[in-house]
């Protein structure tokens, strides 16, 4: 009986591994042509991944979303911070996670990734795209967005203001060095604020992204921008208006031991690019004045923080972000009922200790405080423990 070409390749590729000729991997590998063992080593097959347990506990109030992580929109706010039900614990593995990534001796590379990050309601797919020769088509993560600037968290969503929008989209995408720009699908979380008068966000148009990323010596750095069409159409009455945004991020190596982080986000009409803004991951866009005309909702963030390497697979981490969204006109045109209890400001102080207590093992436990300010005055503020144990494979 002929074998399947797959598990002929699994066969070889292990064989390979025994006789020790096969080198070290980030991931179980299946190489080559099942038919042809003269190409076993023309094209690969990567399976990657990891499990990972994430347990929180809600000292104050509990504001855990899936993988456990704080969410700024289950914050108490006002009077509602006199009841609150404090000292819950949840805990869950959605945040698992499983890639496969193939390389073609022509330089092809097709990448499919996922994970269980949806609260328990299925398969998520994070990304799924191919790219040759510095073109890239599919979902991937925005070329608006990047890790340098960022401080390590166990929280799963990190920090509010990190440097763009932290989200993956569908996209066509050319890099060539430390350039690249990008074709997007633009992404927007609220759309539009309720109840002004102009109905759904309307996309006319895709995102144009252009980032500059390298680094010289012990710093990092990454700068990049966008422009996009906001609109609305009711079928009697229509606007749009050009949104945009920029930011700025550094990473910079004091010591061999002390890296430092920052970031800095500003953002006008598209505020899912303004990451953990609004509500938990984007405000608003804009509004619809009473003459029908769209108006732009802009904002800001930033972040900073330090990560200090012990040795021995340990390290202590730690940082804080913030965003400010600007509500000053949406308030004077639309009145306090629609607009007092927006959020103005997310801010979030995150502090690890992370440790591998073998290899290919992280565990980790962080304390976190969260604040919001509400556009009205009010304000609230949560303190939670996480704790996590990631295994890759």
């Amino acid at each position: 009986m002929k074998r399947s070409k797959l598990g002929t390749s699994i066969q070889a590729a292990t064989s390979l591994l025994i006789l020790g000729v096969a080198g070290p991997a980030s991931a179980m590998k299946i190489v080559g042509n099942a038919d042809d063992m003269s190409e076993l080593k023309n094209v690969s097959v990567e399976i990657y991944g990891y499990a990972r347990l994430n347990a929180s506990y809600d000292i104050d109030e509990e504001i855990a979303l899936g993988a456990r992580t704080g969410d700024f929109s289950q914050i108490n706010t006002g009077s509602d911070e006199a009841n609150e039900a404090g000292g819950n614990f949840g805990a869950d593995a959605f945040q698992s996670r499983i890639g496969v990534l193939t390389t073609h001796p022509s330089g092809l590379k097709v990448k499919v990734e996922g994970d269980f990050e949806t609260n328990g309601n299925g398969f998520r797919l994070r990304h799924a795209y191919g790219e040759y020769k510095g073109v890239l088509a599919g979902r991937n993560w925005s070329n608006y967005t990047s890790f340098v600037g960022s401080t390590p968290t166990i929280d799963f969503d990190g920090l509010p203001g990190n440097a763009g929008n932290q989200f993956r989209t569908a996209q066509v995408r050319y890099t060539t060095g430390p350039l690249s720009v990008s074709l997007e699908e633009p992404l927007s979380y609220n759309g539009l604020v309720d109840g002004a008068g102009g109905g759904s966000e309307k996309e006319s148009l895709p995102l144009v992204s252009v980032r500059w990323e390298d680094s010289a010596g012990a710093l990092s750095y990454s700068t990049a921008g966008f422009l996009r069409q906001v609109g609305y159409d009711t079928g009697a009455q229509d606007d749009s208006a050009i949104a945009y945004g920029a930011f700025g991020a550094v990473t910079f190596g004091v010591t061999g031991a002390l890296n430092l982080h920052a970031v800095i986000n500003y953002t006008n009409g598209s505020n899912t690019n303004l990451y953990r803004s609004g509500e938990n991951y984007g405000a608003e866009d804009g509004y619809v004045d009473s003459s029908g005309s769209l108006e732009l909702i802009s904002g800001y963030g930033a972040t900073i923080g330090m990560s200090y390497d012990l040795g021995g697979g340990r390290s202590i981490n730690g940082g804080a972000g913030m965003t400010n969204v600007d509500w000053d006109d949406a308030l004077a045109d639309l009145g306090a009922t629609t607009i007092n209890n927006k959020h103005e400001k997310n801010t979030s102080v995150l502090i690890n200790y992370q440790w591998a207590p073998v290899e290919r093992v992280t565990m980790g436990v962080e304390y976190g405080y969260y604040m919001v300010d509400e556009v009205d005055g009010d304000d609230g503020d949560a303190s939670r423990l996480l704790f996590a144990a990631q295994y890759n494979f």
